[in-house]
């Protein structure tokens, strides 16, 4: 009895992740970097995520969706080949940026003839390049030369691009585009920015900012990502961490299963500018940029990774977060310890799930850090109740082996090998993929997933 209530207990959870979003953002600069750090599609483990947000493309002066880097059309087809081997991975294309420092979106919300020209544009060039949907990144309505009025046409955008998504796919007989946004975590950003019950009915989730709470623009040290607040937090710090920035949101009325909470992989920088070296403690800028991402204030985790074995490290037990220090140097970073916790928080305040800033920034080679590659992003896939990965092998090709022609004429999806259940079938476009599952486990049917026998 206590191995069935076992199996039964494993199945809830795998039920329970399958309604959860694992989205995770990449980023088309990491192309530049150095070595190890240079980051492309190819890099992607098609079954980490569930969603992938490819950022970043923008807006020019015809109101028309146009990419950034010279090759991210190329990019692209890299990137959605990936749901050839995974077909419920989903991609999204990530529009915002500046343009000569200004947001393209200021111009192109401000009347209903550009924002229409906008949507049509999106709808064509998502449905051009393979993509599930389009992920608005702007920072912020209302702010950074953004009228105050560009609050209510951020809804109107929203509303509008969510209806045509819904009578575009219904004319033409598809799945429907998904909508999403990145959203600010500070409180005085949100009031000003959007109407948060308008924006929130509309879009399919949101992923809120999470992070970036303090940085070396600060005269203390601060971490980037807290979960709650702490005793040396100033009255205008004390709702710069996660609890207080979700549970506004949902105040104000968002639905929890729409908000996505953000997992960076990163960490905020300090110089310190006395001997204390605390939280709190007096600072004076960034410490020096990391060697691969080569921007003052902020390290990827795999740059950390080379950080700490010779750093102090601490962890501070009212924020449920790490930081590390040596000699002038502080970083305030997540650990797979704060993603646990983190997860634990999403899970108690029933959120939709997380998305991850940035894949790229992870140890997505795993030479840098412990637990091989993707280590930060691979633990909270299973910390949210995910179940384990398949492993893949193409299925033999030669036309006498039955195997081969399993899928000719079946429609796509999963199906059992009954000479074998410790694989399975995937069925994609009449092409037979065969997958492992890992050692121990064997595939259900009623479930579509590896689980224990």
């Amino acid at each position: 009895m206590a191995k069935l209530l076992a199996a039964l207990g494993v199945l809830l959870v795998l039920h329970v992740a399958s309604s959860v979003k694992l989205v995770c953002h990449m980023t088309n600069w990491a192309q530049y970097r150095p070595a190890g750090g240079k980051f492309t599609p190819t890099n992607i483990d098609p079954f980490l995520c569930t969603h992938i947000i490819y950022s970043l493309a923008t807006i020019n002066s015809f109101n028309q969706i146009t990419p950034v880097e010279w090759n991210d059309e190329q990019q692209f087809v890299l990137l959605n080949h990936h749901k050839n081997v995974n077909p419920a991975l989903k991609t999204l294309l990530s529009v915002g940026g500046t343009v000569n420092g200004i947001s393209p979106f200021i111009a192109m919300v401000a009347r209903a003839e550009t924002r229409a020209a906008f949507i049509r544009s999106a709808i064509s060039y998502l449905r051009h390049h393979d993509f599930d949907g389009l992920n608005l990144a702007w920072e912020f309505p209302a702010h950074n030369g953004s009228p105050a009025g560009d609050r209510e046409n951020f809804s109107l955008l929203v509303e509008e691009m969510a209806k045509a998504f819904e009578d575009e796919a219904k004319e033409n007989r598809l799945t429907q585009l998904l909508l999403s946004a990145n959203v600010a975590g500070l409180i005085p950003t949100i009031d000003k920015a959007y109407e948060v019950g308008k924006i929130s009915d509309k879009l399919d989730f949101l992923n809120v900012m999470t992070y970036d709470y303090h940085g070396h623009w600060e005269a203390a040290t601060g971490h980037n990502s807290p979960l709650y607040r702490s005793n040396v937090d100033t009255p205008a710090h004390m709702h710069r961490n996660i609890n207080s920035t979700i549970s506004y949101w949902i105040s104000r009325g968002a639905a929890p299963q729409k908000l996505l909470l953000g997992i960076p992989t990163y960490g905020r920088t300090f110089r310190l500018s006395t001997s204390a070296n605390g939280l709190g403690a007096p600072a004076n800028g960034p410490a020096d940029a990391g060697p691969y991402t080569r921007t003052a204030g902020f390290w990827s985790y795999y740059e950390i990774c080379e950080f700490t074995p010779t750093a102090d490290e601490h962890w501070i037990n009212e924020q449920e977060v790490p930081y590390a220090t040596y000699g002038s140097a502080w970083v305030g970073y997540d650990n797979l310890r704060s993603h646990a916790a983190k997860v634990e928080f999403l899970n108690e305040n029933n959120l939709g799930g997380a998305h991850v800033w940035t894949l790229d920034m992870d140890d997505f080679v795993g030479t840098f850090c412990a637990g091989g590659q993707y280590p930060l992003t691979n633990t909270l896939r299973l910390r949210m109740g995910f179940p384990p990965k398949p492993t893949t092998t193409p299925a033999p090709t030669t036309t006498r082996d039955p195997i081969a022609d399993f899928c000719h004429g079946r429609p796509d999806g999963l199906y059992p090998n009954e000479a074998d259940n410790t694989t399975y079938f995937q069925c994609f476009q009449g092409n037979t993929y065969l997958h492992r599952c890992q050692p121990g486990l064997i595939y259900w049917d009623s479930c579509k997933c590896c689980n224990w026998p």
